[in-house]
């Protein structure tokens, strides 16, 4: 069982900047790929970008390429999402998620682990 909480919502004004963070309770946080998802009002929860166990392969959604870049540090068992140039239609519940698998996904539905999310909203 993974434990996963973020943190680093928040109120921004649009073109502004956050970074969000998802912490999670395993010895093994190497061993799991993980995403960033979101979930507007209304919308079904839609892939933001996912990073392979080690870090070194990432791939972002199209609607945050250039302006979005996930991270993580498997040494403090943490996972990041900086958000720069951020717009209105960005206002969401973030969620992070872990799956337990050798590869990375951008599908919601092979994820096993989630984290109960954090607002981001910006205003215009």
């Amino acid at each position: 069982q993974v434990q996963l909480v973020e943190s680093g919502g928040g109120l921004v004004q649009a073109g502004g900047s956050l970074r969000l963070s998802c912490a999670a309770s395993t010895r093994t946080f190497s061993n799991y790929p993980m995403g960033w998802f979101r979930q507007a009002p209304g919308k079904d929860r839609e892939f933001v970008a996912t990073i392979s166990g080690s870090g070194s392969t990432t791939f972002h959604a199209d609607s945050v390429k250039g302006r979005f870049t996930i991270s993580r540090d498997n040494a403090k068992n943490t996972m990041y999402l900086q958000m720069n140039s951020l717009k209105p239609e960005d206002t969401a519940v973030y969620y992070c998620a872990a799956r337990p698998s050798t590869y990375y996904s951008d599908y919601s539905g092979n994820y096993k682990y989630w984290g109960q999310g954090t607002q981001v909203t910006v205003s215009s």
